[in-house]
């Protein structure tokens, strides 16, 4: 056997996908690193490998194949068995070969895979129910039946309309959700499993019971286990506990789903998989647990939830006066469909809808999975991002710039021991790159003791049997009172340097650190590379009015330097984390002082995302390791690296497939498209509900006709509302996203609705006044109708762009063609009589009311926000 043996990391690299083919694990090559799995005899030659087929499709209730339950079904008419009830019997050496092929094909079998029933994207089936099965659309249905019965057939054609917002609606999600089952390839988990004798890198569905991980630190536990071996593991599960502090693992404790790894390697055996995992249970238990939903999401159901409340007893007592005022039972069903289909906000929900789903298409489309489709509205009000200087400011990226001895340290020396520290740990991260690229992977000394790198300690450590201990990390937690020593190397930091200690130590536990004297031996002084469209990036935030909030484990002087170089605003001022107080009122006061912060530990990330909160910012959270999981989990809106961890990409809303901060400008850009898109809408929308409650309660107390048909009021929503609100969904256009949707939306919707009744009003006065046959009356109603709702498109519309132009002239032309073209298809007299001159001062006089009604409403809008301002102070 040679002295020399390649680590287990290099391995897992492989396996990965690095090289072509995984090599052979020989099993002093696994008890190198792992030596509790170390036997009396090793075990004999290696089986070839048998390449593993394709797993047959299982059923979600027995979890079996199906073609193996049909197979077997005579034999066994009356068994069902559990994967519980299985049992198997394993081979001594399993714990260092892993199963077998044939071991592997019986468990699939036998439904003992590591697959949930429980699904995380909609069915073709449920898309097609959420857009066809709802309280609007039976109840439309049940309208349209009602107008069946009475014969006038061709006040059913809002119907149509109902069919083609669905239809839209499933055919754009469908679109979306091909999309988006695409890309959830490029980031499903995957996990290194030991299988005859070979690591692999698998889907963590095609884990089976009783397979052998390999697990590291940033890996997610996704099966319950029994650890077999480690070095240095720390487990955080925050996840299932709430409690962030890592708790050290030692041989033969359980491991539970839903937990990472923050620190050390480790062999574990899957004795769960599936819905027996601990996680999958609690997920079953909490399913009917809803998320939060957006601000948008809860005014627009508050607003439903009112109307679906009222209008069934309006509509009821709007059909008894209906009657009164026409004792023909035909005319009066149709004038009150009238009323209650447009107290009906149907559009609003699926166009909203609509827009989540196009904006989410448009998101995969620049490379970023949306896991949580209300994240995108926090995305577009964000006001604080926080991020990590790897991988945003910097390419992520380092190299040895030069090595700082101190006192006479010989450099050969020195450059060995850092070989051989190398080659004492796995770490798989830029810094151990760097290293392993300038010193090598050194594995002649043999190791007694082992301190793995964690986000707490800053350091990590071996102690060598012939050599003595060495240490390596950050020099203020190496040798906090060494104030000369951290002088001299402040010089680095303050120019924008990574500085690692190497230092010796007279021995070192793992379990509580090194003790005896810490003496410096020399400092590694490592150099980022900025990424060249930073400085482009960070200036688009500036812009936008998002401070930028850098969040670094490593030394502040270093990071305030490099983010000054990269153009963050504020990056001078810094501060090292362990300076801030814990308590969170005191933490939120002084935290919006300080641009950069450095030396910074996972639950201190938490604690600095709930501070911003507190102060009522909206905050988004970019990471891509471990030590960014809490933060991302509690953030607005969390956003992971697909390079990142596992875990992390699990807690975020939303995935950057290409791993690259500065996509976050089109992001951004899209979701405040998406945002302004919605507002658009719905004041279309809610106009018509406003003003149809309204009408309906002066028709009801006044007794009249009901001024629309079905028909007529069709004609306003087409031009009015469904094709301007479906053209301007589709624009491309970033609006400013701002708290308030329902403010922002009812600043429009209420002089609009106004105007609306007040026409309607000085109509039935003139009706009454010169006694206008039916289809006069219908024509003023109409008109006046068609020129508030036009009116309404042109504010949403405005500030006018080509395409909004386009948009505005299109809705005008359909209604003018209208009653040029069909007043007898409408009910309407034709405009070239006597009386159509008085629709332009009635127009005129509409318009003078939108402008004033919409003055008044600003006025109380301002003084109700400066009142609750002096309320609040």
């Amino acid at each position: 056997m040679p002295r020399k043996l390649k680590t287990l990391s290099h391995k897992i690299k492989k396996a990965e996908g690095s090289y072509s083919r995984p090599p052979h694990l020989t099993y002093a090559q696994l008890i190198h690193f792992f030596p509790d799995l170390r036997r009396e005899q090793a075990p004999g030659g290696m089986p070839a490998e048998e390449p593993l087929k394709k797993a047959p499709k299982l059923s979600a209730v027995k979890r079996r194949p199906v073609h193996a339950r049909r197979r077997k079904k005579k034999e066994q008419p009356a068994e069902i068995v559990r994967k519980t009830d299985v049992s198997y019997d394993l081979s001594e050496d399993y714990e260092l070969n892993g199963l077998s092929q044939a071991e592997i094909r019986q468990r699939i079998e036998d439904g003992q895979i590591n697959i949930s029933s429980r699904k995380g994207q909609k069915t073709v089936k449920q898309i097609v129910r959420s857009h066809t099965i709802t309280y609007f659309n039976i109840m439309n249905l049940l309208l349209g039946l009602l107008i069946f019965l009475t014969g006038q057939y061709k006040n059913m054609l809002f119907l149509g309309t109902i069919i083609c917002n669905s239809l839209i609606g499933i055919a754009q999600e469908l679109k979306v959700k091909q999309l988006i089952d695409r890309l959830s390839v490029i980031t499903a988990s995957r996990t290194d499993v030991l299988r005859e004798g070979k690591i692999k890198s698998i889907p963590v569905n095609e884990i089976v019971l009783h397979d052998v991980l390999i697990i590291k630190s940033g890996d997610q536990i996704v099966t319950d286990g029994r650890l077999i071996s480690s070095q240095g593991l720390e487990v955080n599960e925050s996840m299932l506990t709430g409690e962030s502090k890592p708790v050290h693992k030692k041989k033969g404790d359980k491991l539970l789903s839903g937990s990472f790894i923050t620190a050390g390697t480790a062999v574990m055996s899957v004795e769960k998989v599936g819905d027996d995992c601990y996680a999958a249970q609690l997920v079953s238990q909490a399913q009917n647990k809803k998320h939060a939903s957006s601000e948008m999401q809860r005014s627009i159901g508050k607003i439903i939830k009112v109307d679906s409340i009222a209008i069934i007893p309006i509509g009821l007592l709007l059909f008894r006066s209906q009657y009164i005022a026409n004792p023909d039972i035909a005319g009066a069903v149709v004038r009150t469909v009238s009323g209650v289909i447009g107290m009906i906000p149907e559009g609003l929900v699926l166009l909203t809808s609509v827009s989540f789903i196009l904006g989410v298409g448009r998101l995969a489309q620049k490379r970023a999975l949306v896991q949580e489709m209300e994240s995108i509205e926090a995305l577009a009000r964000i006001n604080v991002l926080c991020t990590d200087k790897t991988g945003t400011i910097t390419s992520g990226k380092l190299e040895v710039s030069r090595i700082v001895p101190f006192g006479r340290q010989d450099p050969a020396r020195i450059k060995e021991i850092l070989g051989h520290l190398n080659g004492a740990f796995t770490d798989t991260n830029a810094t151990q790159e760097a290293m392993d690229k300038a010193f090598g992977s050194l594995e002649d000394w043999d190791v007694s003791e082992r301190i793995p790198f964690s986000s707490d300690r800053k350091y990590k450590g071996a102690s060598f049997l012939q050599e003595g201990a060495y240490l390596i990390g950050a020099p203020e937690f190496l040798i906090p009172g060494r104030k000369d020593a951290l002088k001299a190397l402040s010089k680095w930091s303050s120019q924008g340097y990574r500085v690692l200690l190497l230092a010796k130590a007279e021995g070192i536990r793992e379990d509580s650190g090194p003790y005896g004297t810490v003496s410096p031996i020399a400092a590694i002084i490592l150099s980022d590379i900025i990424k060249p469209d930073a400085r482009k990036t960070f200036r688009f935030f500036a812009d936008a009015g998002v401070h930028i909030k850098v969040l670094s484990g490593d030394n502040p002087v270093t990071v305030s330097a490099v983010a000054q170089k990269a153009g963050v605003e504020g990056a001078e001022h810094y501060i090292d984390a362990s300076e801030l107080p814990a308590d969170p009122e005191e933490l939120a006061r002084v935290i919006d002082k300080y641009t950069v912060f450095g030396r910074v530990k996972p639950e201190q990330k938490q604690a600095f995302v709930k501070a911003w909160q507190a102060n009522g910012q909206t905050v988004g959270m970019v990471g891509d390791g471990v030590n960014d999981v809490l933060a991302i989990k509690d953030a607005d809106c969390g956003i992971a690296m697909a390079s990142g961890s596992d875990a992390a990409k699990q807690a975020a809303h939303i995935v950057l497939l290409d791993s690259d901060f500065s996509s976050m400008k089109d992001i951004v850009r899209e979701g405040k498209t998406i945002i302004s898109n919605i507002e658009r809408v719905s004041s279309l929308y809610l106009t018509k509900t406003i003003y149809s409650a309204l009408l309906s309660v002066i028709f009801i107390l006044i007794r009249n006709t009901y001024p629309w048909t079905t028909l007529q009021l069709g004609l306003i929503n087409v031009c009015g509302i469904g094709l301007p609100s479906f053209l301007l969904t589709l624009e491309h256009n970033e609006g400013t996203a701002e708290e308030g949707f329902l403010k922002h939306v009812l600043q429009i919707c209420t002089p609009a609705a106004l105007a609306m009744a007040i026409s309607i009003l000085i109509v039935q006065a003139l009706n009454a006044l010169f006694g206008w046959s039916a289809d006069l009356y219908s024509s003023f109603t109409l008109m006046l109708g068609g020129v508030v709702s036009i009116l309404v498109v042109a504010q949403v519309c405005w500030p006018l762009n080509t395409y909004r132009r386009i948009v505005l002239m299109t809705s005008i032309f359909i209604l003018i063609a209208a009653f040029l073209f069909l007043p007898g298809f409408y009910d309407i007299r034709p405009l070239w009589t006597p009386w159509s001159l008085l629709f332009l001062p009635l127009s005129v006089l509409v318009m003078w009311l939108v402008s004033e009604l919409a003055k008044l409403t600003n006025k109380v809008t301002f003084r109700y926000l400066r009142w609750k301002e002096t309320q609040n102070t």
